[in-house]
């Protein structure tokens, strides 16, 4: 199969205003979504929109169909897909010709943990899309945050660079109660193969102040492999929200500046699943 996994470490190194960096390990699944129903069938511990140790259930991820916030003036997206585009791979499929990207015939791979004992939580899934040729032509970012908001990053092509698609954009989505959401994304997504190479910085202005990266080899995906890392990395979607509040905890304690979420509610935009906190969409978005 093309799906695989990649054992990887997990960096965070904050430079600013205090200096804070932790370390950890965890492993993540990378599906080629035309593979979903062979590992459904073959893994014991995966199933697809089943319950299961291991369960990906498509509507956890990429909810393009759903109301927009904030709610744009114009039809979008979401108007044309709430009907034809039940599945991840047709959502991200139209998603993508909508932006001029022809994924006709070809493949998207999702680098991602599914759901583990029932429990879901990603920081981040990256979504890397080739053409019917093999070639990578666009990468997604889709970034979660703690309030179970989703807002997608879409790279194209043109984005990239030396082997790497690379974008540095308005972030405009509450990530961290530690970082302002006027920051700036800067992205630089490797197409994964031998080795997972993934990062993540945080820009003010032309100052870096927080880098993220994730790096690690590839490892077959097999029922054996799976048991293995269950035992290794025990329920870790848990484990990486449980790390997630104990650093900002360490932060809190330490008075890094909180930004509160309900205050810049106005400039957080583009995004799906909004919490009470931001004004409600309407209806129709």
């Amino acid at each position: 199969m093309r799906s695989c996994l990649y054992e990887c470490h997990v960096m965070h190194a904050r430079f600013a205003p205090k200096a804070h960096r932790f370390l950890y390990r965890i492993f993540l699944f990378a599906i080629d979504l035309d593979e979903l129903s062979d590992l459904h069938r073959h893994l014991p511990w995966f199933s697809h929109n089943r319950p299961n140790l291991y369960s990906f259930r498509d509507r956890d991820y990429f909810p393009v169909t759903e109301p927009l916030h904030p709610a744009p003036a114009a039809p979008t997206l979401c108007h044309a897909l709430r009907d034809k585009a039940s599945g991840l791979k047709a959502r991200v499929v139209s998603y993508l010709a909508a932006r001029g990207v022809d994924l006709a015939g070809g493949r998207v791979v999702l680098v991602t943990l599914p759901r583990v004992g029932g429990y879901l939580f990603n920081p981040v899934s990256f979504y890397f899309c080739y053409d019917r040729a093999g070639t990578c032509v666009a990468a997604l970012a889709e970034v979660t945050n703690t309030f179970r908001e989703v807002k997608p990053y879409f790279l194209g092509a043109d984005r990239l660079r030396d082997g790497a698609f690379r974008l540095r954009v308005p972030k405009q989505f509450y990530v961290s109660p530690f970082s302002d959401v006027d920051v700036a994304f800067d992205f630089i997504l490797r197409p994964p193969g031998e080795r997972l190479a993934i990062q993540i910085d945080d820009y003010t202005g032309a100052t870096r102040t927080l880098t993220s990266t994730l790096t690690g080899p590839r490892r077959e995906l097999t029922g054996a492999r799976l048991a293995w890392y269950t035992a290794k990395y025990p329920l870790l979607t848990l484990r990486i929200i449980t790390l997630i509040h104990w650093h900002a905890l360490i932060l809190w304690i330490r008075r890094i500046r909180w930004y509160p979420k309900a205050a810049r509610a106005a400039d957080q935009r583009d995004l799906y699943r909004p919490h009470a906190s931001l004004a409600k969409p309407t209806a129709a978005a």
